[in-house]
């Protein structure tokens, strides 16, 4: 049997990493979250003292950044130059540094081949911002995911408190939207649906709600192409 690809993209806290791991553990399939890949190297950048303002500095210290995914007890680990940063990638300055970083042409083919090459060796569920426009555009489901400003604001710093990172409202609302239009109005793979991505807004659904509204998605769309996982 080929292996099957499924495309999750939309905005920071549309709920697409945890809810795409829950569904590849339904499903029995790999996950893979691109955007830890970005925040490592977002990681790097700020570890090498680069600024925000100053990120295409990081192209010439690419050489000297190793990105490695790993699944241990299947779970996907991604280590920068042999060290797992664990949640450290998940802060907030790190999410800024992120969508800095996926703006760089440079960044972006640095791990395009990563991101590829675990689509081709398995059936994997595979969420970011560009996976159904840029990453695997023959992916057949491709599910664009989003919720209101103020559902994915409360979200993230739940997810944050219990991280044992607290963060005020106002802040990642306002840093939510900022990056918001940064992913989407940038030249290269902007934050947009794929021509043929299903659009799911569960901005009033709950975690359960929200996966088995991905499952039923994944199940109709295959089936309407005769394709079964």
């Amino acid at each position: 049997m080929s292996h099957i690809q499924i495309a999750v993209d939309g905005p920071s806290g549309a709920g697409k990493s945890s809810l795409s791991k829950a569904t590849a553990k339904r499903l029995g399939i790999v996950y893979v979250d691109t955007g830890a890949l970005y925040r490592t190297v977002g990681f790097f950048a700020r570890s090498r003292g680069i600024s925000l303002d100053d990120i295409e500095n990081v192209v010439p210290l690419l050489g000297e950044c190793s990105v490695e995914v790993r699944y241990e007890n299947g779970v996907q680990n991604v280590y920068l130059n042999g060290e797992n940063l664990g949640d450290r990638i998940r802060e907030n300055e790190i999410s800024m540094y992120a969508s800095a970083v996926g703006k760089v042409p440079a960044v972006r083919a640095f791990l395009l081949e990563t991101q590829k090459k675990i689509a081709r060796e398995n059936s994997v569920i595979m969420d970011g911002r560009d996976i159904g426009t840029v990453i695997l555009p023959d992916a057949p489901v491709k599910i664009f995911m989003t919720a209101s400003n103020e559902a994915r604001a409360l979200r993230r710093v739940k997810e944050l408190a219990e991280k044992g990172m607290p963060a005020d409202y106002e802040t990642v609302l306002a840093d939510m939207i900022a990056r918001d239009a940064q992913d989407r109005e940038r030249e290269i793979a902007p934050c947009v649906p794929a021509a043929d991505a299903v659009v799911l807004d569960n901005s009033d659904l709950d975690f359960g709600q929200s996966v088995d509204a991905i499952i039923s998605i994944v199940e109709t769309t295959l089936r309407g192409k005769g394709m079964t996982l």
